[in-house]
């Protein structure tokens, strides 16, 4: 039997190839307990089990960026290959501003940083970028501070604020007088709580496991759906972006469903970007994308990245 091909990451992604077990268990022992053969005769895990996903997003992060992580059970524990793919992108799209050089004294926001802080944590760690991450939950915002305080040093680059207006994207949480060089956003997939049931359970037949195999895919309810879904999500980013046109040079958010393009440049139209981009990644078997828009010149642009 044949293995899939598979997309290669971003060129400076550092999970090219297949996961090296023996590098990743000698990072993590614990993981060792949860890898076996597959159906090619490698070795892997089994990614319906949400401890063995877990320890290898650990494992992941201890030998790739020297970085202590853990997550409170029932959040959704992201594929950091696909995540790092996101910050490299975003990286090239600052540094067609800066004469073609990745900046480093960059400030970015996070929308939405999960308790599991991500984003921010790769961005750190590759660009030394200086993060704030925001969340609408005590719960996320505490297991991210976590994670931030078990890393001595992050400290400096990550910073954690709570969105106390459930409607707000940027107000509340961009501070007087603050700017930003990017905003990225990995937003809310599904539309209602019954939307995202059924993705849990096409993830159950694709992994061929039994129709009624406890579900392992978690996520809090905002993690995985929102009224309206990433659309509508999408869509109130552009809305108020508006309003922070002077003060974020580059507003980024991941496009799951690329037929709500087209809607979504519309809007952008009538708000009058002055750039819209669509950049294109590939993460294994999986196309994706985030959309990007500006309000400034190239002129502006530059200017806010060569502090």
């Amino acid at each position: 039997m044949n293995k899939p091909a598979a997309n290669p990451f971003h060129p400076r992604n550092r999970h090219q190839g297949r996961y090296d077990f023996a590098a990743l268990t000698a990072a993590h022992p614990p993981l060792a307990d949860k890898v076996r053969p597959n159906g090619y005769g490698e070795l892997s895990v089994d990614f319906a089990d949400p401890q063995a996903v877990m320890l290898l997003n650990q494992a992941l992060l201890k030998l790739f960026y020297n970085l202590n992580w853990q997550l409170p059970e029932g959040y959704l524990t992201p594929p950091v290959p696909g995540r790092a793919d996101y910050i490299h992108a975003l990286a090239d799209l600052l540094a067609t501003d800066n004469g073609g050089v990745i900046p480093r004294d960059v400030d970015v926001m996070d929308i939405g940083c999960g308790a599991n802080c991500i984003y921010p944590l790769i961005g750190h760690a590759e660009y030394g970028w200086r993060f704030t991450g925001t969340e609408i939950t005590a719960e996320a915002i505490t297991a991210a501070n976590h994670i931030v305080a078990s890393n001595p040093g992050l400290q400096r680059g990550i910073r954690l604020r709570r969105q106390k207006q459930a409607e707000a994207i940027f107000a509340g949480v961009v501070h007087k007088n603050e700017r930003y060089q990017a905003v990225l956003c990995n937003p809310p997939f599904h539309a209602s709580a019954e939307e995202a049931a059924a993705g849990s359970q096409r993830k159950v037949r694709n992994l061929g496991l039994k129709k009624n195999a406890p579900l392992n895919f978690g996520g809090q309810h905002n993690e995985l759906w929102c009224d309206g879904g990433e659309r509508r999500f999408i869509g109130r980013m552009i809305e108020e972006s508006v309003a922070f046109a002077d003060r974020i040079v580059w507003f980024t958010s991941l496009v799951s469903r690329k037929e709500n393009l087209p809607a979504l440049r519309d809007q952008l139209r009538d708000a009058e970007a002055y750039e819209v981009r669509i950049i294109e990644m590939a993460q294994g078997q999986k196309q994706s994308r985030f959309l990007a828009w500006t309000f400034l010149p190239e002129a502006g642009r530059a200017q806010r990245l060569k502090r």
